[in-house]
């Protein structure tokens, strides 16, 4: 079911690589809500997945870009101003990438070059896009940027690896140029720390389907899906939330707010 609830607005998606992926779900339902689009990925993500069908789909435009490089943002940032007609009101950031998860490096054996890199995609890209944002004056007032984080920023997961620093690092952002895109641009920043989701990143992390499951036993609501996460997503990207702003906020069933449930407690008891 559509409500019209971001009729006229425009925007950038990164990181649709599939239709696993929050970011193609996020798409879908911001179409479906009246909205229109970009869609961005890295070029070798861009050949890893179905971008094109998904444009299609949503009749959006496809710019490629390299989140990391400033040069390739401002490209994009100023072609989806001139492809969508005018200034942007909401921007999805979904990018997370770990080398260290990838090559099976352990939390106390990083190769500090991986984890530089695995940094500056999942965390730096995102101050590097706010940044250009703000500089080209890209963003309507009352506009809304969201990125995608998860738990493990506040508490350990030990496979979880580096993308742990990462994700607080991108929380970081988020309320540090937050401030300034607030009080400047009446621009919304806002990160949503997401059940853990079989998407196709996420399923890369070592011992993930059991992360799904913990979760989904913890979580009186259960586990968010991916499709309940682009439905929370385009919420904030509405102007029923014009106020919400340098929020972390948790969308995980009620999952970080429990310390033990009585499935947990029964699989124990069982054992």
């Amino acid at each position: 079911m559509s409500y019209g609830l971001l009729r006229g607005k425009r925007g950038i998606i990164f990181g649709a690589l599939d239709e696993n992926s929050i970011a193609w779900k996020t798409a879908e339902r911001v179409h479906e809500e009246g909205g229109s689009f970009v869609l961005t990925n890295a070029p070798i993500a861009m050949r890893m997945g179905t971008i094109n069908a998904l444009a299609e789909k949503t009749n959006s435009t496809v710019i490629p870009a390299d989140a990391t490089s400033i040069e390739d943002l401002e490209k994009l940032v100023s072609e989806s101003m001139q492809v969508l007609g005018g200034k942007l009101d909401f921007v999805l950031h979904s990018i997370g990438m770990s080398v260290n998860v990838r090559k099976g490096r352990s939390y106390t054996d990083q190769n500090y070059d991986w984890t530089a890199k695995g940094w500056d995609v999942s965390a730096g890209s995102f101050h590097k896009v706010m940044q250009v944002l703000y500089k080209q004056d890209a963003m309507n007032e009352w506009g809304s940027i969201v990125a995608l984080s998860y738990m493990a920023a506040q508490r350990v997961f030990p496979d979880y690896n580096d993308m742990a620093d990462n994700k607080a690092f991108l929380e970081s952002i988020a309320r540090s140029f937050g401030y300034f895109f607030g009080r400047d641009k009446k621009v919304r920043v806002n990160t949503i720390s997401q059940s853990p989701t079989p998407t196709t990143a996420g399923k890369g992390v070592k011992g993930f389907d059991g992360f799904i499951s913990y979760a989904e036993k913890m979580s009186p609501l259960g586990n968010a899906s991916a499709l309940d996460c682009a439905n929370y997503t385009v919420s904030l990207f509405s102007d029923l939330t014009q106020k919400v702003t340098l929020q972390n906020l948790f969308h995980d069933g009620g999952f970080s707010n429990m310390g033990v449930s009585d499935s947990v407690m029964q699989a124990f008891e069982e054992q």
